[in-house]
């Protein structure tokens, strides 16, 4: 790998940039604004205020769009689905599962689908704290 090339790898993760475009992109497909520019402004502006405390950061998904997720992951509606469908699920959404504290074989229902999940924010919040 040529040194330049290397330099801008570095630079990429130093600033975690491919996370920043994932989330911005994620927003965008979400919301689907009919001016994505302005609606990327205001996004990056409410990360930046939300940086210094004056606001709330936006979210991706609320409680029925979870619940609607959990459904579709419980095909027979047995009530739970498995921590690996769990950690799929994160993937999915761009998230990060290095601290995943559930074993693949363990049961989740939806409310702690839905406590869990939260915990893992949805936003841009933890990923604007650490920018």
């Amino acid at each position: 790998m040529a040194a330049h090339e290397q330099r801008s790898r570095d630079y990429l993760r130093r600033h975690r940039l491919p996370e920043l475009v994932q989330r911005l992109a994620a927003l965008l497909l979400y919301h689907r604004p009919e001016k994505p520019r302005e609606f990327l402004i205001q996004v990056l502006e409410k990360v930046k205020a939300g940086k210094r405390d004056e606001s709330e950061y936006p979210y991706l998904m609320d409680e029925g769009d979870l619940e609607a997720m959990f459904s579709l992951l419980d095909v027979v509606d047995q009530g739970h689905i498995r921590a690996a469908q769990y950690r799929e699920a994160l993937k999915t959404l761009g998230l990060s599962t290095e601290d995943l504290q559930f074993e693949d074989d363990m049961n989740i229902t939806l409310d702690v689908f839905k406590e869990e999940v939260c915990i893992y924010p949805l936003s841009l919040q933890a990923f604007a704290r650490k920018l």
